[in-house]
């Protein structure tokens, strides 16, 4: 891929909320970014009770170049916004005095290698995109995270296949909410944020938007970003499931129950007919079965976890079930999208 002539410059929009565990490793990978062209970096301190602004803010004093980085604190979040959209969107207007071309928002429990901004502009500037997204490389360190972790790429590339997000001929329109970057042009031809405030999926929503104005977008996958959040137990994977399975349905009984069945029926009774005693039924569902295995084989190796992995997807398809319909649940008692202290869903406050 040719290299640009010249280097567009960029300002990273970082929004924090409660990130004192990662804020100084991600500030630190980037001020360690190995870009050519003007870049700066906007920390916005999203009210956050545990230090990540102070944190921010030295970290940004220790890498000696405090005038590229700015420590800013969020307005009181406004009527209609969900947080991480008014955190970005005060991010941009803190921004906006440097003109920059393009913004990169990435989320604050993310270390990036040094050349990702490079590769990102890169591929930006040659194929002419609007939105380019890199889907990072999500911890999977625990048996909770082994299990559930893969099967969340698996399902999310089955949604969102990346040669249809590519295809302007295609209607899909996906990206990875931890490295968007963005075309200030793009952003401003859809309305700015504002044009998706509400939304709980942003990133999504966002490429949708994007897309749907006429503009090019991509998204890859990296092992070389790394997000450094983890998670410890199986509640903590259900709510991170549980947050936006519902949005992705629209809030729709119909497509709940469709979903529900569709992954019971496509991941759990191949294993279920398999124990069956009769030749005519189990040989088929063995068969499903090892297809299924196969399929998600590239995932778990993606994650460099052994193969035996691969046959426990069906569990992992129950687990998504059980958070799906919690995710629905949580919406119709007003609990809905739930994330850091707040319930951001529509309807649910």
């Amino acid at each position: 891929m040719a290299l640009p002539t010249v280097w567009p410059s960029v300002v990273a929009v970082v929004p924090a909320r409660n990130e004192a565990a990662s804020i100084a490793q991600t500030v630190s990978a980037l001020a360690r970014q190995e870009y050519p062209g003007k870049f700066s970096i906007v920390v916005v301190d999203d009210h956050s009770e545990d230090g990540t602004g102070a944190l921010a803010q030295k970290t940004a004093e220790e890498a000696g170049g405090v005038a590229n980085i700015n420590v800013v604190l969020a307005p009181e979040l406004a009527p209609g916004w969900t947080g991480k959209l008014w955190a970005l969107n005060s991010g941009i207007e803190k921004a906006r005095t440097n003109q920059p071309e393009f913004f990169w928002f990435t989320d604050a429990d993310i270390v990036h290698a040094p050349d990702t901004l490079t590769r990102l502009v890169s591929r930006a500037k040659h194929d002419q995109l609007d939105l380019t997204s890199l889907m990072v490389l999500l911890q999977a360190q625990s048996f909770a995270e082994k299990l559930i972790i893969p099967p969340f790429l698996y399902f999310f590339l089955m949604l969102y296949p990346p040669r249809w997000i590519a295809s302007p001929k295609s209607r899909t329109a996906g990206a990875a909410g931890g490295c968007v970057l963005l075309r200030a042009s793009a952003l401003e031809r859809i309305g700015g944020l504002a044009s998706i405030r509400k939304e709980v999926i942003d990133d999504c929503s966002l490429a949708r938007e994007v897309k749907g104005s006429g503009g090019r977008i991509w998204m890859g996958l990296t092992r070389a970003s790394v997000s450094l959040r983890r998670y410890s137990s199986v509640s903590e994977l259900q709510d991170m499931i549980a947050r936006t399975a519902f949005t992705q349905l629209d809030y729709s009984a119909l497509q709940l129950v469709g979903t529900l069945l569709g992954l019971l029926l496509t991941f759990v009774a191949p294993v279920v007919l398999t124990l069956s005693s009769v030749p005519t039924v189990w040989l088929p569902a063995l068969l499903a079965w090892c297809m299924m295995t196969a399929s998600f084989l590239p995932t778990a190796v993606f994650y460099r976890l052994s193969p035996i992995w691969s046959p426990f997807l069906p569990v992992a398809a129950v687990f998504y079930s059980y958070a799906t319909f919690l995710s629905a649940l949580r919406y119709w008692l007003g609990r809905g999208g739930q994330w850091k202290g707040r319930a951001q869903a529509p309807g649910a406050n």
